[in-house]
């Protein structure tokens, strides 16, 4: 598709770019210029702007933000059931922070809940004796030096001490930490644990307490970016998985990856493992290289001699083409540089299973080879169009700003541009994971999908060479060629091309190409359509209407009865 044709569609079809914004803030005397810019102002609004996800699909969470979360459900339940802040921080512990799941089950059965989670009532029982044996030392104490949790099992307070740091030295299981009596199954509550531990402990607890509420929940996650603290929360049901953190990191809500919109998490995941597995090595051995014939270890031939001799301890000497020992190779075969013994042995069939497995292994690296590269270049551009990005926006925005005298806000397409090509980047890099596992036998969609990724690949290369080279020559020194008006349409123009191309991309994968099997089942509709037609005609039927018993059949224009011997309407000669 002609670039020209493709940018005076998206002037025709988009409406206005500038909206209300940017026509309110450009001079009264430049009203005539608003038509130079015909396109559509939301366009450009998100960070992604061909991926069309709803923004409002997840919350950025900071770890204050999770602490104010935590005390609010903690707060919540407590209400509800009429127990201590205690107690519902460790219900809500057990039920994975869901406030609807804790109110269920223990509304249906208390009872049965409070001996699950270790929630036992408060017994009133008689007063503990002035002096306690403790059941870990078996020294005695004063009741003042002793503690216990409801269930009533007292230990001093060294062995609690001891008990609880160990726990907390163990990881995360001491949030479910119960009482050190082996037959007692009683929660140990938080403010027993803080007034037990030191402040390095008490540290640990809260991170273990914080981390609980993302880690336990489903709907929330902590992003997979290194040294990142940020977590989100995620509301199903929009459709896309892709999630963008606050630290910039976008990747996938189901597997953690990288955001990989269009192609589904089974693939990437597949790919990700091939890229990292051992089997491309063996596919380059076995295209590369041969085995020596005595110890079998893979040879690579590194210069021009047929004369081969294995690394020791084997050194066992022999030809490169035929794989015989050297020792039986002079002038009888045809000298040093050309064995015919391999030619007549290959003719006979020696050596047809082991060429085929390397052919075969040969071009399964070849095809591998194509789509990574790809993959492997595009995030590369990706990264480099993020970096380009971050310094136009931070350099070279106020620089433009003020050789133009124009504020920044009406420099909008500039960054917009670069943002859709850090996405389209980023789309077409997965669609290389796509294409490797199409399956060959399926030419039609093969050639669909490799004609509709070709046309967003190009426009996207438009985009770019735009944004990266025809921009430079308004931030040189030397006066620019052409106006900056005309850049400016320019680069909108081939922004709106390039996401529309990128759009009906990822339509199409998304859809697993469907639009192929629409297109051959309509075609074999019409084709059992015709050959319906055919065989209509060919039996006298033609589209004349079904002849009744007394030999009469009804013109369908003007209903009259018309004896069968006629092929046309004695009333209208209307002939059907």
């Amino acid at each position: 598709m002609d670039s020209d044709d493709d940018m005076q569609d998206a002037y025709t079809s988009d409406g206005d770019y500038y909206g209300d914004e940017y026509s309110d803030a450009m001079p009264s005397d430049e009203e005539d210029d608003d038509s130079v810019y015909p396109f559509d102002d939301n366009s450009m609004d998100d960070l992604s702007p061909s991926t069309r996800a709803p923004q409002n699909n997840f919350v950025v969470l900071s770890e204050d933000e999770i602490c104010k979360r935590q005390e609010e459900a903690v707060k919540s339940v407590a209400g509800v059931l009429s127990i201590s802040k205690g107690d519902a921080s460790v219900l809500l512990r057990h039920f994975k922070w869901c406030i609807s799941t804790v109110n269920d089950e223990w509304f249906a059965n208390e009872q049965a809940v409070r001996k699950t989670v270790g929630l036992l009532e408060k017994s009133a029982g008689r007063r503990p004796p002035k002096e306690i044996v403790c059941g870990i030392c078996f020294d005695a104490f004063g009741v003042d030096k002793m503690r216990a949790t409801v269930c009533g099992h007292y230990f001093c307070s060294l062995c609690w001490t001891g008990y609880v740091h160990t726990a907390i030295s163990d990881g995360p299981g001491c949030l479910t930490l119960r009482c050190p009596d082996p037959s007692c199954n009683a929660a140990v509550g938080d403010e027993l644990v803080m007034s037990l531990v030191c402040e390095e402990d008490r540290v640990k607890y809260n991170r273990y307490l914080l981390r609980s509420f993302v880690e336990d929940n489903r709907k929330a996650k902590w992003c997979p970016a290194p040294g990142c603290d940020f977590a989100l929360e995620y509301f199903p049901g929009s459709g896309s998985h892709d999630v963008v953190c606050k630290c910039g990191h976008p990747f996938c809500w189901s597997c953690l990856e990288d955001a990989h919109r269009p192609v589904d998490c089974e693939t990437v995941t597949k790919w990700i493992l091939k890229n990292c597995a051992e089997s491309e090595n063996m596919n380059w051995i076995l295209a590369n290289s041969k085995p020596c014939p005595k110890c079998k270890r893979p040879i690579e031939k590194s210069q021009g001699c047929m004369h081969i001799t294995c690394t020791p301890p084997c050194k066992f000497e022999f030809c490169w083409l035929c794989l015989g020992p050297w020792s039986e190779h002079g002038e009888r075969t045809g000298g040093f540089y050309a064995c015919n013994r391999y030619e007549a042995a290959k003719q006979e069939g020696v050596y047809d299973e082991a060429e085929r497995r390397r052919e075969m292994a040969k071009n399964m690296l070849e095809r591998y080879t194509h789509y990574y590269e790809r993959w492997a270049t595009n995030e590369s551009s990706r990264q480099k169009a993020l970096s380009d990005l971050q310094q136009m926006q931070a350099l070279h925005m106020e620089k433009l700003s003020d050789r133009q005298c124009q504020p920044v806000s009406q420099l909008k397409f500039v960054t917009d541009a670069w943002m859709q090509i850090v996405e389209c980047r980023r789309v077409l890099k997965w669609t290389y994971a796509y294409g490797y596992y199409l399956p060959e036998n399926e030419d039609a969609k093969r050639q669909f999908f490799e004609y509709v990724q070709g046309e967003a690949e190009a426009g996207l290369e438009r985009l770019h060479q735009c944004a990266e080279k025809d921009l430079q020559v308004f931030l040189g020194e030397d006066p620019p060629d052409v106006p900056f008006n005309e850049f400016r349409t320019k680069l909108a123009g081939l922004t709106s091309v390039t996401r529309t191309y990128f759009e009906n991309l990822m339509r199409a994968l998304e859809t697993g190409l469907s639009d192929v099997d629409n297109s051959k089942a309509a075609a074999n509709s019409n084709k059992n359509s015709s050959s319906s037609s055919k065989a209509s005609k060919n039996n006298g039927g033609s589209s004349r209407s079904a002849i009744d018993e007394s030999g009469v059949w009804s013109c369908e224009r003007c209903t009259f009865g018309n004896p069968s011997s006629v092929r046309s309407c004695q009333l209208c000669h209307h002939r059907p």
